[in-house]
């Protein structure tokens, strides 16, 4: 009978899309010509017509935009849905920047009118200061239980993946001593946090009921965990990560992403770590980026690099099975020169902060 069981009031979509299909979430500053931050979220979905317009959404600030690919096969073809949403909006004659926060930004920013987000302003308040900008990265799994499985096992690769993807140094205009200081802001919203691992897809469906009603919203989409199952979109979303500069580094991100979890399905790992120390790991990570020492598969921490090499290894053949193996290669040049952040900090300490923001609105149309 339905509703004897938290899962039964939970719709699904798990296996209605091909498993370990992608899809990709990009939330991008909006910026005038000097580079500053400019209310126009609005204005870019009255100007985005024809069957691309349901492919790029408001955020809760009018400052920036999302970009949302369709069901993608391999990182080929998020590469190719990112880089024609971009230049959708760029054609319009908007200017974009992919960083995981603005480097001067300290003005309060406009909420966009939305109901939804009207119980977001509710919770945070005056918490909301700068519009932070993440990338999210959904896999199609088959079934629920599988979800949860994936999801629980993609906690211990948080930490890596977080050191990979920082991109977000500066905040108002200093060096924040972070190497993803939208991480430390969003870590101060409620629900945004590694979650604990979970037995099956009814403890994960209770859990999610009681937080639901403790939090007094709607559904489980007000739940921003790091890795979550989505029933309603048949996937496990990744969500702990900055925005990457240029659609080359969202793609590979995402083909990453999708390695990881062809290797746990075919391969389980089985690490057992503790939520509170994949949380003060991924803390490290997003402190210190690839020179942080991290967590992977041991309670033992290494250095970032290391520890973000030996996780590359163990997904190159089933990134070459999927076809998604040419994208790591971005990845291993990360490795070689450093994340968004390094790279942020290097043309700072060479052009400034003026030179930064060119060089990030730059690096955003390519």
């Amino acid at each position: 009978m339905k509703g004897n069981t938290a899962s039964d009031r939970y719709d699904h979509k798990f296996g209605s899309s091909p498993p370990l299909s992608l899809g990709v979430e990009e939330e991008l500053l909006l910026v005038d010509e000097r580079n500053e931050l400019v209310a126009e979220g609005e204005l870019v979905l009255e100007r985005i017509t024809g069957p691309a317009a349901d492919r790029v959404s408001t955020e809760i600030f009018s400052e920036q935009i999302e970009l949302k690919t369709g069901i993608c096969h391999g990182a080929d073809d998020v590469l190719a849905h990112l880089g024609e949403l971009r230049r959708l909006v760029a054609d319009e004659g908007f200017h974009m920047l992919g960083a995981g926060l603005h480097p001067t930004s300290s003005s309060e920013p406009r909420l966009v009118s939305n109901p939804r987000y009207e119980v977001v302003r509710e919770d945070f308040g005056n918490l909301l200061r700068t519009p932070p900008c993440g990338l999210h990265v959904h896999v199609g799994i088959p079934d629920p239980d599988t979800a949860v499985r994936l999801a629980n096992a993609f906690r211990r690769y948080l930490p890596a993946l977080q050191a990979l993807s920082a991109n977000s140094p500066f905040q108002a205009g200093v060096d924040s001593g972070h190497a993803s200081a939208r991480t430390s802001i969003v870590r101060s919203y409620p629900r945004f946090q590694v979650p604990r691992e979970f037995r099956d897809y009814e403890d994960f469906c209770r859990v999610a009921d009681e937080l639901i009603a403790a939090a007094g919203v709607d559904d489980y989409t007000y739940i921003w965990w790091d890795v979550r199952p989505h029933p309603q979109l048949g996937t496990v979303e990744v969500r702990a990560l900055d925005v990457q500069m240029n659609v080359a580094g969202s793609s590979a991100i995402a083909a990453l992403v999708q390695a990881i979890a062809a290797r746990e399905l075919a391969d389980p790992s089985g690490v057992d770590l503790s939520r509170e120390a994949l949380e003060e790991s991924y803390f490290q990570a997003a402190s210190h980026g690839l020179d942080a020492e991290i967590l992977l598969d041991s309670a033992a921490p290494e250095p970032g690099r290391d520890a973000c090499r030996r996780m590359l290894d163990s997904v190159w053949p089933y990134a070459r099975e999927l076809g998604s193996e040419s994208a790591l290669t971005e990845i291993e040049r990360v490795l070689r020169e450093g994340n968004g952040a390094d790279e942020q900090r290097l043309v700072y300490r060479g052009a400034g902060m003026q030179g930064l923001l060119s060089h990030l609105a730059e690096r955003t149309t390519r």
